[in-house]
């Protein structure tokens, strides 16, 4: 993967704890930050489709284990179907 160069400023103190836990953990500290660049970018990105599709139904209380249970594996066996091999 290519990489492009950037400055950014930074709080000393953050740079301080960079440096602690890049020694600590045997990497560097450039390697630290494009973890946290990395992440910055995902947590603010735009997704194209909705992490969760399907809307579900409910009654207005919460579901007890047992019903939720049930709920779940009436759904695999509806998706996986009777031929697929597969035990819900």
């Amino acid at each position: 993967m290519s990489m492009k160069r950037t400055n950014v400023y930074a709080d000393p103190e953050d740079l301080a704890i960079i440096k602690e836990a890049a020694k600590r953990r045997g990497i560097s500290e450039a390697e630290i930050i494009r973890q946290g660049i990395h992440l910055a970018a995902m947590a603010n990105r735009v997704w194209d489709e909705p992490l969760f599709s399907r809307t579900f139904e409910g009654t207005g209380r919460a579901p007890s284990k047992p019903e939720v249970r049930d709920v779940v594996a009436d759904a695999v066996r509806r998706e996986t179907g009777p031929d697929s091999g597969t035990a819900a």
